[in-house]
């Protein structure tokens, strides 16, 4: 077209030069690079009890030799963010993956076709072995989006409280062995010591357990003693909300989002 109007040519505008193209098979992308594929949002999942959907991720742990990390295999459940299971390698394999799984399912006594699996996209989780080993299993696996961490906010959320806590270690790892004894306790206190905000500050432990309701029932007696007690404090406002919540969603869907913060605005 820049040709032709510097010989005093118009014959149409560059949008319909190109609907002309696309309409008869000659609009190709230039160059060996492949068309950007969209990837559709993972499915909505929801639990409403422990042991129905998991979620996991592996992490780096430094190590004092540099340019090489420890891998931390860990899975939490999503409903009550208790640590399910967990171990530390020097590598990153399907193998590793697959038996810390079938040692978990053990450990919390999950049926088939009980648990949904959710991670991100890393050749760990959807490698030959970790997938034969969730068919035998009887577990659905799901999947985040490439390169989209939102798509697995618990594990996410959950690492960050590791490697934020006050007691992680100010210098890298000297071992393997080092590496899995501070796991070791650090597993031990956010299950049963850590308070949750995420599950109104009950422990990952109490709230896997079921024991979260009878704690919250308390805590609400306390504070609904206080505002009788005092109401002139409260000036007419609620108090903090302590209900229990019997839903937990792992990438719910735009209406659900909405939902859940306008009942957060409410209370």
């Amino acid at each position: 077209m820049p040709k032709l109007a510097e010989q005093g040519i118009y014959i149409a505008s560059e949008s319909s030069f190109y609907r002309v193209l696309k309409e008869h098979g000659q609009l190709q992308r230039r160059g060996r690079e492949q068309s950007h594929h969209k990837h559709a949002k993972p499915q909505a999942l929801v639990a409403t009890g422990p042991n129905q959907v998991w979620s996991w991720d592996i992490p780096f742990l430094p190590s004092d030799i540099r340019g090489e990390f420890y891998r931390l295999y860990l899975i939490i459940d999503v409903y009550s963010r208790f640590i399910v299971g967990w171990e530390v390698h020097d590598s990153e394999t399907s193998e590793h993956a697959s038996m810390l799984v079938r040692k978990a399912c053990l450990r919390h006594k999950v049926r088939k076709d009980q648990l949904v699996l959710h991670s991100d996209n890393g050749s760990p989780m959807k490698g030959a072995t970790m997938l034969s080993t969730l068919q035998k299993l009887g577990i659905m696996p799901s999947f985040s989006r490439p390169s989209v961490s939102d798509d697995n906010p618990y594990s996410e959320a959950m690492f960050r409280t590791l490697k934020y806590t006050p007691a992680y270690p100010s210098k890298p790892f000297a071992s393997l062995s080092a590496a899995t004894d501070w796991v070791h306790r650090f597993a031990a206190w956010y299950n049963n010591e850590h308070c949750h905000s995420g599950i109104k500050f009950v422990t990952p432990a109490q709230r896997h357990n079921g024991e979260d309701k009878m704690v919250l029932e308390q805590r609400n007696a306390t504070y609904q003693a206080a505002k009788a007690a005092n109401p002139a404090r409260w000036k007419g406002r609620k108090t903090c909300n302590w209900e229990h919540e019997n839903e937990v969603w792992l990438n719910p869907e735009q209406e659900k989002v909405s939902e859940q913060e306008n009942l957060k605005q409410a209370a």
